[in-house]
Formats: structure tokens, sequence, C-alpha cells
């Protein structure tokens, strides 16, 4: 059966953001880019909106180009997360849109295919830094080859390692998460070592946070769970051996009672609780997630990885925020100074005392590296990175009743792999169509 228009609006995100933006994505004065002197002694107000997740590092940032010059002023706006997607698309619709904004990165694609972005190409290839840049953010603010979004603020998933709990049991971090056996004969030999340790974790009941930490794991073997470029997309879930033997390790995580009972019901909002207690041997999150949370002494017997496929590989979920210019903007000379200053090097380096990571690799130096452990891995390889571009994400991955939830609970919890699989194969395909049509 078909969802019906209501239906999909229901789920909100992009079927919200095309209704509010149909027919007038173009109509908005895109400003020109390459005029002389275009982003060079700007003077007046700066309107940025920010999310509200973000706003203590986006705010710290405004803090020190104050501080730098004396001529722009930036005027802040936090926008509630559940909120930034509609109220953007309805700025746009009545033509009175922020100079610049900070927006999720996986929300940058929807705006950018909607033709609401300036073109900020020639701008970013001036900046002469390149490859350092994360390719992950560049690619979800990217259309046609052409840049419509800056990296700003990283916001990566990593596998934080207890290496106290892995002593314990006689194991190597390294060797041990290289891999799903390696994963899975660490988390026996850890949770063995007493009732109230658990070798893994994973939030059960968070569709949001499911999609971090577990999509990784087959992007490590270079597949995504959907195929195809925006426009003519589609699942790729029936077939899929990474993901099926992903839903397959989290299912023996679970049967075998190697993750806290708690994992079932869990919604995100206690996260970090038993890695910070140190419970835990390994736990899939964010920097954000357990370094605020925990002590120094967790944190000096913490190591970090990135996360591993089936058989070996690396990935990450490349989250995080892109800035990105507005057609329309009132002050986009200003708006681009503003953004110049917030990628530079300084800036970036810092980005790790509000607990997100760099966006460009070379912030990294020994004093860096010794500093920023937690940071380090992702930045080291940036090109393992990834995030879906798509115009479904939000109904696929962060509604709690999508199809990503529905199929991780039904496989892990019930049992149900292939029966999971093949009902999200067609809900998938149904929400991709619909979204894109």
């Amino acid at each position: 059966m078909e969802l019906t228009r209501r239906q999909l609006l229901t789920l909100a995100g992009s079927a919200t953001v095309a209704a509010a933006l149909a027919g007038c994505g173009g109509t908005l004065r895109p400003p020109d880019v390459e005029a002389a002197g275009f982003g060079e002694n700007a003077t007046g107000t700066l309107n940025l909106w920010c999310r509200s997740d973000t706003v203590n590092g986006t705010q710290a940032v405004v803090d020190a180009f104050h501080q730098a010059q004396d001529r722009i002023r930036v005027q802040v706006t936090p926008i509630q997360n559940g909120q930034y997607v509609t109220k953007l698309a309805t700025a746009i619709r009545g033509g009175r849109v922020p100079d610049v904004i900070d927006i999720d990165d996986i929300y940058s694609t929807l705006f950018a295919y909607r033709g609401a972005f300036t073109d900020l190409t020639p701008l970013i290839e001036d900046l002469g830094i390149g490859d350092a840049l994360s390719p992950g953010h560049l690619a979800l603010s990217t259309k046609d080859g052409r840049h419509y979004g800056l990296p700003f603020i990283g916001d990566f998933s990593v596998l934080f390692c207890n290496t106290e709990l892995f002593e314990r049991a006689g194991l190597s971090v390294e060797e041990h998460t290289r891999d799903f056996t390696g994963i899975l004969e660490a988390a026996r030999a850890i949770t063995a070592l007493d009732d109230d340790v658990y070798g893994w974790s994973f939030p059960g009941n968070a569709s949001g946070a499911l999609g971090f930490t577990v999509q990784p794991h087959v992007w490590a073997t270079d597949r995504d769970l959907i195929a195809g470029d925006v426009g003519d997309q589609r699942g790729d879930v029936v077939g899929n051996g990474a993901l099926r033997r992903t839903l397959e390790l989290e299912r023996t995580l679970w049967a075998e009672q190697l993750v806290p009972p708690g994992s079932f019901s869990d919604d995100a909002s206690r996260w970090s609780a038993d890695y910070t207690a140190g419970r835990l041997g390994m736990f899939p999150a964010g920097f954000g997630v357990v370094v605020p949370n925990a002590d120094q002494a967790l944190l000096d017997r913490t190591e970090v990885v990135l996360l591993p496929g089936p058989d070996g590989g690396r990935a990450f979920f490349d989250g995080g925020d892109n800035l990105c210019m507005l057609n329309g903007a009132r002050n986009p000379s200003a708006a681009w100074e503003f953004m110049r200053f917030a990628v530079a090097v300084e800036q970036q380096t810092r980005m790790p005392e509000g607990f997100y990571s760099p966006v460009r690799s070379d912030v990294v130096t020994p004093q860096f590296a010794r500093e920023n452990p937690f940071v380090l891995p992702p930045l080291e390889s940036l090109d393992r990175g990834y995030a879906p571009t798509t115009l479904a994400y939000n109904l696929i991955y962060n509604q709690q009743d999508g199809p990503w939830l529905r199929m991780f609970r039904s496989a892990v919890f019930d049992g149900e792999v292939d029966a999971a699989m093949q009902e999200a194969q067609t809900t998938y395909d149904r929400i991709l169509r619909q979204a894109q049509a």
C-alpha cells in the first residue's frame, strides 16, 4: 500500500520541506560570490541561525570572531533541533532568510537539492585546503559537482574501549576490534569478568543513535543501505551481506546477554551511563557523548578506534554541521568572511574544547594529538567517514516509527533477521520513491 501524502507529512522531515519549498527554491537571488572584494572588509550585522545542540560551539567561534574584528556583528539565533528544518523551509518560502546557517550536515542535501543554498564552489576552492576538509561533510552539500556548504563542526561515531577491562580479560584493543570475530571474543571475555560488567552496548530504542553507531559496520565494506543517485534511489537491504552480518552480530550480543538488559528500552537518554561507570568494555558513541560525562581516571584508561566491518576495514558516521549561505542573504559578503574564519586552523583546533571534532585533518600536530586522543582516529582517516546523501534520511533513520528502527528491533530482539530485512526493503523503497517525487 502506498503512503498517502497525509501519512508522509506526519513523519515530518523531508516531505515537510518539499511542501514548503515547492516552486520557490530558486526564486531568491544568489549573491555574486566571484565579485571583486567579496568576503573582504564587510560591515554590518550578520544573521546566523544555529542548532540548539551546537549553540555553545557556534557561540565560541562567534565570540572569537568579534574579538578578531569590529566591523561585523553576528546575531545568533538558536533553533530547536526538532523545529530547525521546518522553520528554515518556512523562512525560505517567505523570502526572509538568515545570511548563514549552521545546519546538521545530513540535512544539507535536502536544501541544496531544492536550490536554497548559494554555490560556494569557487570560494571553497580558493581556501586552498583541499583534501584536508571532511569529504563526508562536503558530499552531503554537493550537487552536480558543486559545493553548497562548508564543513564546520565534526561529530563522528567511534568505538570507546576500556583498556583496563581489556587487560583484565587478556585482550588487545587493536586485535580484538578489527572485525566481528574479535568483537564477539572480546565481548564474551569481558562480560565473564564480573556480574555487572558487559562487553558491548547499544541504545535499542533510539533510531537516530542506532543509525549513528550501527551503519558504519556496513559502510566499512564500502556498501550502504541505499543505492543509486538522489532522484533515483532505492533501498539496498535484501541481499546486503554486510547488513545481515551486522544485524546477526547485534542479535548474538543480545541473545548471549553481552549487553546490559536496559539496552532493550534505551532511548539514548542515559546513553553513556554504563560506560562512564566503568561497566562496559566497548561502547560505540560520539566524543560528545562520553568525554563530558567521564571522569579523568576513566578517560586515562580509554582508547578510541573506528568501527569495524564484519571482516575488517573501518568506518565512522561523518556527522556534525555545515555552514551554508542562503540565496537571498542580505549580507552575503559578511557571511563568507565569518565562514572563512570559522574553518580556519585556529578555530578548528579549539573544537574539542566544546566536545566536537575539527573538520580538517591538517589541525593535527604532535601537540594536538597528545591533547586530543579521542578525536584523533577519525581525523587520521577522514576518507573513512560517510553519511548517506539522500532526501529521505530523516524519514528512514531518525523517525521512531521509521523502517530502520523496526528492522533493528525485529532482527535483534526477536531474531527475525530475514523477515525484518524484507519488510525494511519494501518500506525503504516506498519512502525513497515518494521523497524523490
